[in-house]
């Protein structure tokens, strides 16, 4: 695509909108706020009675056998990779079209992150790339449900079943999502998902894994230290001192401070979700006709959680790229981001591994002109309309 610089901000007019507007703030209310407080002030505020309830609490409104507090999403797939023992030698199939975290995990236990290329329309790890990738030392495949709509996971089920395969979910930002009506992180296999401050559910950082009760009981182990028993029954009433290290484990725990945020976040969450589908909706409805703008994919088994609108530039319609596009909308106080620098676009990735950027053509293609929108559940209509009008006037600046 042929481009010329950005527009200097001389050229811009003064933005309608006089504060700035960021990409993706939390939402949270007086009762998040409470439930802090009330933590602070009782005996608990590492791991404790909150960070139970929150694990007993969203594995109810997942449909989950269990759900493990942690840290981090992060957290979650490396602890996950260990409690299933994948190791040196193995080898774990993922997308290069994610966040560096979901990688750099299989990376730390030895293992090698082998990269297929993306669906062209959802950005999904492609399954039939998956297939053509699987060798004797594959062990796993781990994909990530991009933006919050989930991967094939009907085919990626059949070739995992088919090779004895583990899946291990990279659900950051998929809580809420469905695949087929039921929502991820339902199943027995490992699913873990973000917390962090951008999320559709935030406990500031923060993470969960799902699985079946087997695996969490190793998992949870793995995620403390590899101490025999939770840390806190140690100081509860009629706890016991004594504990033994069973494996090298990880400091992995959240604490009630945060779960205590989770909480409520949890219980706001149907309405958070509606809100996001609505400011989607406005969005649809006024960059449907631009054709200098390619919409975000959904597909009919699916429902999308919306962590994320994804914008795609239409090649040769702008004068201008994704990067003079980011800069007009920020001369318009629009914040925005890009999800994400592909994997093997990464200096360490990149020579480790000798990655060109035509590597993964779809991948690298699609990051060149894509751009995510501010999307939150704080968004007002005015807030939305703000977003459009800014985004109709650039393209309408810079249409060729």
């Amino acid at each position: 695509m042929t481009t010329i610089p950005a527009a200097s901000t001389a050229s811009v007019p003064t933005p309608a909108r006089r504060d700035f507007l960021p990409f993706a703030p939390p939402l949270i209310g007086e009762e998040e706020i409470a439930e802090v407080v009330d933590t602070l002030r009782s005996s608990w505020i590492t791991t404790g009675p909150k960070t139970k309830r929150f694990e007993q609490e969203f594995a109810a409104y997942i449909g989950a056998t269990g759900a493990l507090a942690l840290n981090s999403c992060t957290a979650g797939l490396h602890t996950a990779l260990v409690t299933l023992g994948i190791g040196p030698g193995a080898e774990v199939i993922t997308t290069p079209t994610t966040f560096a975290a979901s990688v750099n995990v299989i990376e730390h236990v030895g293992a090698r992150p082998v990269l297929v290329d993306v669906e062209p329309d959802t950005l999904n790890i492609d399954a039939a790339l998956v297939a053509a990738a699987i060798t004797p030392r594959t062990r796993a495949i781990l994909p990530v449900h991009y933006a919050g709509h989930p991967a094939d996971l009907d085919r990626i089920g059949e070739l995992a079943a088919a090779h004895r395969l583990a899946v291990i979910e990279d659900a950051a930002h998929a809580v809420a999502a469905k695949h087929r009506g039921r929502l991820i992180g339902a199943g027995d296999n490992p699913v873990a998902f973000s917390f962090y401050a951008t999320k559709n559910l935030t406990t500031a950082e923060g993470g969960m894994l799902t699985g079946d009760a087997a695996f969490l009981d190793r998992a949870r182990i793995v995620s403390l230290h590899g101490m025999s028993r939770d840390a806190w029954k140690r100081y509860d009433k009629g706890g016991s001192w004594f504990y033994e290290i069973v494996v090298p484990g990880f400091k992995y725990n959240m604490t009630d401070i945060q779960a205590a945020l989770g909480l409520w976040q949890l219980r706001k969450l149907a309405g958070f979700q509606e809100r996001r589908r609505a400011v989607v909706r406005m969005y649809d409805a006024a960059f449907a006709p631009e054709d200098a703008l390619e919409l975000p994919a959904r597909r009919p088994e699916v429902e999308h959680a919306w962590h994320l609108y994804v914008l795609r530039l239409v090649p040769g319609v702008l004068r201008i790229d994704r990067d003079g596009f980011v800069e007009e909308l920020r001369q318009r106080n629009i914040g925005t981001s890009v999800h994400f620098i592909p994997i093997h676009l990464h200096p360490y990735y990149r020579d480790k591994y000798r990655y060109q950027p035509d590597s993964f053509p779809v991948a690298n293609s699609n990051y060149q002109r894509m751009l995510s929108l501010p999307l939150s559940a704080g968004l007002s209509d005015a807030d939305a309309r703000d977003v459009i009008e800014a985004v109709l006037d650039v393209v309408r600046r810079h249409r060729r």
